[in-house]
């Protein structure tokens, strides 16, 4: 029994030891990753990259052989009849754009001081991440305590947005905000203590 034992431990070692470099990777038919993967500094896989995944269309790319250049056919096509003759070639493709909304933006948002109360704190920094479906999220740190809300765009109003947000002791702060862009935009924000802020929000 425990010469038994010894074996399936010692089986065992070796299956791990052997596997223990392996990375299981889903590939397509045609042998590319499903799933982006990058190669640490170190050389060791990490898989998969976290972020958002973007939207991708393909985009067709001609090759060509080094005897007479002619564009080598993709993976999936059908053979065509071989032309002495070059085809036409058109002078402008117009590929459809990738379908979906565009990917989440961070953002750095300075809040300046607007009134007496404020400017016993001074200038504030957050961050702000713009979801690009009408909503966002921030967070900042005021006085130690972290308040972190939410922003929605205002119906009627797509550049006009309104965001709250609390904090773990009780402080509470409320803005009034207009992006130009995605990326930039300009507001008020209150806050319980009687503090009013200027918010530069992006660019």
């Amino acid at each position: 029994m425990l010469n038994t034992s010894k074996r399936a431990l010692l089986v065992g070692s070796f299956a791990v030891a052997g596997l223990g470099g392996c990375v299981a990777v889903p590939v397509a038919s045609d042998g590319t990753p499903l799933y982006p993967v990058a190669v640490a500094s170190d050389g060791s896989v990490a898989y998969p990259i976290a972020g958002p995944v973007y939207p991708a269309f393909p985009v067709p790319i001609a090759t060509v052989q080094a005897q007479n250049l002619a564009p080598v056919p993709g993976r999936n096509s059908r053979p065509a009849a071989v032309s002495q003759t070059p085809a036409p070639v058109a002078a402008e493709r117009d590929f459809a754009s990738p379908a979906g909304p565009a990917a989440p933006a961070g953002l750095q948002a300075r809040l300046y001081p607007s009134n007496e109360v404020a400017t016993e704190t001074g200038m504030l920094s957050g961050t702000v991440t713009n979801m690009m479906t009408g909503k966002g999220f921030f967070q900042l740190n005021y006085r130690g305590e972290i308040l972190s809300g939410e922003a929605t765009r205002v119906p009627g109003d797509e550049r006009r947005g309104l965001a709250n947000a609390y904090g773990q002791h009780g402080t509470y702060m409320s803005c009034d905000y207009r992006m130009t862009t995605p990326y930039q935009g300009t507001g008020t924000c209150s806050l319980s203590n009687g503090a009013q802020y200027q918010v530069h929000i992006g660019g």
